[in-house]
């Protein structure tokens, strides 16, 4: 299984919810050398914009499969650069609102975050 594949399978699991951050962090927990509940553990406050709207859980979990993965700092500049050019802003409140305005649903918009940030992870690591 690809790790979009797992991605979109963590998405779509009804019995557990994995939040944006999980989403993104867990497909990369082998490679980390963690296990995947250790992944699921450590990104459980990321969520939701940390709980309070603030910076999207699919870039903070980017960022954390960015670290765990041993890529340089730089690589959080561009992410978050690439992030905000294409969606506007890195903030979860006003991505929603924005997605919201545009007539598009939260879970495929959340969906949509997930998979550009995990695309950009595997995009820098090599890791497919």
């Amino acid at each position: 299984m690809t790790r979009k594949e797992d991605m979109a399978a963590l998405r779509a699991d009804t019995q557990i919810h994995y939040n944006c951050a999980q989403a993104v962090v867990v497909p990369f927990a082998k490679d980390m050398g963690i296990t995947r509940e250790q992944a699921y553990d450590m990104t459980l406050n990321f969520g939701g914009g940390m709980g309070c709207g603030a910076t999207c859980g699919a870039l903070v979990g980017a960022l954390t499969a960015l670290g765990g993965l041993g890529q340089p700092q730089e690589k959080r500049l561009e992410l978050i650069q690439r992030f905000r050019d294409e969606n506007g802003t890195i903030d979860c409140a006003a991505l929603l609102e924005a997605a919201y305005a545009r007539g598009e649903e939260k879970k495929p918009h959340c969906d949509r975050m997930v998979r550009q940030c995990l695309e950009f992870v595997c995009r820098e690591t090599g890791l497919t």
